[in-house]
């Protein structure tokens, strides 16, 4: 089994960087690679897209010129890149299921123990095997990114049990696997771009959503909301995905260095969400915020049970069963 030991990549290619070349003339003429995300520059998704700048400009010897962009709503992302009017986007996986439907399996809740359970399926046979797939879809996929795991957040209304939620409006992505999961809850999921959650949560459309820590420290979406319940229901994975014609008119030399900095994009994400994770729960509560530890997980995964027979159903038992029990060993 083959692993992409992200960072032993980072530590390769932040030592050689400066000083590798492709032997790429300038004086032909720089190949733009425009990439686009939805967080802020000072994000787990931002701090990817400089790395990854700065990664291949430097082996490139600026024969590809990296320009990164926000673009708040994920799925036109993925639209542009499949059509080749931009060449790349780090986007969640929310709306990659859309898109490349095996990968929804990575959607189904509890899933993952934790990061390393997570990443190691990523980085294994498994996330490898559906990489492999992009291409079918008009996509090419460079490296799993990541959002980190998912969290409840509610306004006014403040939840015990499982129980609480139902008949709640709690904004989703556009997934139709985390859809069904709330479902079986009891929940009325709403799902939308993520860049139009800020005003539903302002405008009292929603009465809750759920994000990775990450994301909704670095989009203060805790100014919307009173409660936090660390649930960590779903890993959210994010993707590098590029435009296949556009690497494939790369010479080897820049679609090795592509890899590589893609690579080294998605350990910088990592480390970001590492950092986020760690300290963005104290900064969170000193911001106002009512962080809720949740004692019973088990309720949460019962109150999601009734979906998993449709999720065996469309992923198989084994494929799901084969994750769950993933080991480094």
């Amino acid at each position: 089994m083959t692993y992409f030991r992200y960072d032993k990549i980072a530590a390769i290619v932040g030592t050689l960087a400066l000083s590798m070349s492709w032997g790429v003339s300038t004086a032909l003429g720089q190949t733009v690679l425009t990439v686009t995300h939805s967080s802020p520059a000072d994000s787990h998704f931002g701090e990817a897209a400089i790395a990854f700048e700065q990664s291949l400009e430097a082996q490139t010897e600026g024969a590809i010129d990296v320009v990164i962009q926000r673009l708040d709503n994920e799925r036109e992302a993925l639209e542009s890149v499949q059509f080749g009017t931009q060449e790349c986007a780090i986007v969640s996986a929310g709306p990659l299921g859309n898109f490349v439907p095996e990968t929804r399996v990575l959607d189904v809740p509890f899933m993952f123990d934790g990061y390393d359970h997570a990443r190691g399926v990523l980085d294994g046979e498994i996330g490898q095997e559906l990489l492999a797939l992009f291409p079918r879809y008009g996509l090419e996929g460079v490296a799993w990114m990541e959002n980190g795991f998912r969290n409840l957040t509610t306004g006014s209304k403040s939840i015990v049990s499982p129980d609480d939620l139902v008949g709640m409006k709690i904004r989703t992505m556009e997934n139709p696997i985390h859809i069904a999961a709330w479902q079986a809850a009891g929940v009325l999921p709403t799902p939308m771009a993520f860049s139009e959650l800020p005003p539903a949560l302002q405008q009292g459309t929603v009465d809750g959503q759920e994000n990775p820590i990450p994301v909704i420290l670095a989009n203060n979406l805790d100014m919307m909301q009173q409660h936090l319940y660390l649930t960590r229901h779903v890993y959210s994975p994010g993707i590098f995905a590029c435009n296949p014609d556009f690497v494939a008119g790369l010479d080897e030399q820049q679609q090795a260095a592509l890899k590589t900095s893609g690579a080294f994009a998605a350990a910088a994400n990592r480390k970001r969400v590492e950092k986020d994770e760690l300290v963005g729960i104290e900064t969170l509560r000193d911001r106002g915020i009512d962080i809720v530890e949740i004692d019973d997980i088990q309720a949460y995964r019962d109150a999601m049970a009734s979906a998993y027979a449709d999720f065996e159903a469309e992923f198989g038992a084994e494929r799901l069963q084969a994750i769950r029990d993933w080991s480094a060993e």
